[in-house]
């Protein structure tokens, strides 16, 4: 038994900051150096790696993010032939892969979890698997960021709970952590709004030695089962750099060393049950001066400190990334390659975003399987799916029984009004919606108002700059053509009697000088300085000689990068603009690939509309230059 344990029952994330616009995305010691201040020596832990890799499985079933919707979990395992009408394991020989994010939030988080524990012996027995790995929100139960505990998971702790254990960490509470100014009424009630009743009864399941915590402390976060990798949040870089083994020893011995050394310092009173995973490090430098300074204790101190911030909490461990569903093919496609082939793996299912539309989807030609369809539907609004992949191939069962395919993942550039429209529902509006209304910004930026019945959008027209020519528009395409999703959709159009072009203009962004001014971005989904090499790439081969900070957007739901203003673009002319010349941007085998297929003749069916002839020749040659990089 734990000190914690013993105790109960008596009684994550910075990104790297970057400091110059146009070169931050050189600072990759940055993010080495994060990696490598996490990574230092650990007790043993004893680890199986035949455990996390597979072959032969005769049938797979993948559902992700169950956040406590028990029902709606059943019910899909019922459609796939994974449980019968009793839950009991009906499955065979099949392995169930449960894809991360069963805590949190819904009301059944226990049952969840207490029915996966039951099938795991019921499908040994019939030769079977199920995998239960590790999602960011099991992670933060651990560990003790309670954030998205819902007061009906407490609930199903209370009655392992006593009055006077209550009662004693109460006072506890108020000795060392309440604030000032509070009657003692008011400290009672602050106290049963903070903890609610089975907040130490869970806490005490969730230590290391807990039910669930030791449960939980067993589980990976990657398997591989017939070459197809499993994981919640995404192969970060960190899985090409350390592989299987590297990744799950590492997840399972960091975080049963930060537990053991927390219920230590919980034994000496240094921090309490009550105390928040975020708050520890402040804790522990605060009242240093009072500790006793044993070995053992600063022991724990400083293992306590230095986990806190390992890189498995980071918005680029496994657990949290969203790279391989947010970020651009040409930024994602290279990354992703390396993570598969470390792992011995040809694609990756994963849960964590939730999928627009609330389908499964796909992308990067099929490597790519995202499954999080928002099963909690009071909450995410969507319902639960099981991914199936078996000799016939892969598809996805609906809780209600109906089977899809893998839907491709849609584009998606900005904000959308109305819902998520796909481009070429914008295509439309923007082409032939009725101009409702016309007005000039006060940055000078000509808005038009369309509508055609049923989406209205924003968007900005620009004149014909000459003859043939249409900046964004060719922009547009261009970006369209190599997959980078980063130019808003933008069509040929006349507007009150003027030959131009109108571009989407999405809600809810700032540009590089606001962001700049306000210190913001660091929490973006595809990091920024990414974004940025793969801005200068395309900079490059549209030959643009004026981006200002005015023309980099950034959306304010996950921070995407939206170019605009390529007035100065398209140029009839070879090699790169002067202002590119000293930015030293790196150009991948993905955008390689991109440009070898710019030929002479694609672009010109693609794009001969709004570019002359002189300016395709130009980008055909810079477009081949490109693909022939160093």
């Amino acid at each position: 038994m734990s000190v914690y344990h013993h105790n109960l029952l008596t009684g994550g994330s910075r990104r790297c900051g970057h400091s110059s616009r146009e070169s931050s995305f050189l600072h990759k010691a940055c993010v080495t150096t994060v990696l490598l201040l996490a990574w230092f020596v650990l007790s043993a832990v004893p680890v199986q790696a035949d455990d996390w890799q597979y072959d032969g499985a005769p049938r797979v079933v993948a559902i992700a993010d169950i956040h406590g919707a028990h029902d709606a979990m059943a019910e899909a395992m019922r459609a796939a032939g994974v449980v019968d009408e009793q839950l009991s394991w009906a499955a065979g020989e099949a392995h169930l892969v449960i894809v991360g994010d069963i805590l949190d939030r819904g009301p059944d988080s226990r049952r969840v979890m207490d029915l996966l524990m039951r099938l795991e012996g019921e499908a040994e027995a019939a030769g079977g698997k199920v995998h239960v790995l590790i999602g960011n929100h099991e992670a933060m139960n651990l560990v003790g960021d309670l954030r998205y505990v819902s007061t009906s998971e407490y609930a199903a702790f209370a009655d392992e709970e006593t009055a006077e254990e209550r009662d004693r960490w109460f006072q506890e509470y108020v000795r060392a952590r309440a604030p000032g100014g509070q009657t003692p009424e008011g400290l009672a009630t602050l106290f049963r709004q903070k903890f609610p009743a089975g907040f130490f009864a869970h806490r005490r399941a969730f230590a290391s030695d807990g039910k669930y915590g030791a449960w939980l402390l067993s589980k990976p976060a990657i398997v591989v089962v017939n070459g197809t990798a499993f994981v919640h949040g995404g192969l970060s870089p960190m899985v090409e750099q350390i592989g299987l083994e590297g990744v799950n020893g590492r997840l399972i011995g960091e975080m049963g060393e930060y537990m053991r050394h927390v219920e230590r310092l919980f034994a000496a009173g240094v921090l309490l049950p009550t105390d928040n995973f975020h708050d520890h490090p402040a804790i522990l430098s605060r009242h240093m001066p009072a500790l006793d300074t044993s070995a053992e204790l600063l022991k724990s101190i400083e293992t306590v400190k230095k986990l806190n911030g390992s890189a498995l909490h980071d918005l680029d461990g496994p657990l949290w990334y969203r790279g391989n569903v947010v970020c651009s093919e040409l930024i994602e496609a290279d990354k992703l390659a390396g993570a598969l082939e470390a792992i011995g793996a040809h694609r990756v299912v994963i849960g964590h975003t939730p999928t627009p539309g609330r389908q499964v989807l796909e992308r990067l030609d099929g490597r790519v399987i995202e499954i999080d369809t928002g099963m909690l539907n009071n909450y995410y609004g969507g319902s639960a799916n099981a991914l199936v992949i078996d000799a016939d191939g892969v598809s996805a069962v609906n809780q209600d029984g109906s089977v899809t395919a893998a839907t491709p993942h849609p584009r998606s550039v900005g904000t959308r009004p109305q819902g998520r429209m796909t481009f070429d529902q914008i295509e439309t509006v923007l082409l032939n919606g009725e101009v409702v209304s016309r007005r000039e910004t006060e940055t000078g930026e000509d808005v038009v108002t369309v509508s055609d019945g049923t989406y209205t959008l924003e968007a900005v027209f620009d004149k014909r700059k000459s003859r043939g020519f249409y900046p964004e528009v060719a922009a547009y395409r261009l970006d369209k053509l190599v997959n980078l999703e980063m130019v808003p959709v933008a069509v040929v159009r006349e507007v009150d009697g003027d030959d131009g072009s109108l571009r989407f203009r999405p809600k809810n962004f700032i540009n590089e000088l606001e962001r700049q001014e306000e210190g913001s971005g660091g929490s973006a989904w595809c990091a920024v300085q990414e974004q940025w090499n793969a801005m200068f790439v395309f900079d490059a081969l549209i030959y643009n000689e004026g981006r200002t900070g005015e023309d980099i957007l950034y959306s304010l739901d996950w921070w995407q990068l939206m170019l605009v203003g390529h007035d100065t673009t398209f140029k009839a002319r070879r090699g790169v603009p002067a202002r590119l010349q000293s930015v030293p941007y790196e150009v991948g085998q993905a955008w390689k690939d991109a440009a070898a297929g710019l030929s002479t003749e694609v672009l010109a069916d693609a794009m001969g509309d709004v570019l002359d002839e002189k300016r395709l020749k130009a980008l055909a040659a810079r477009a081949e230059a490109l693909a022939e990089a160093d």
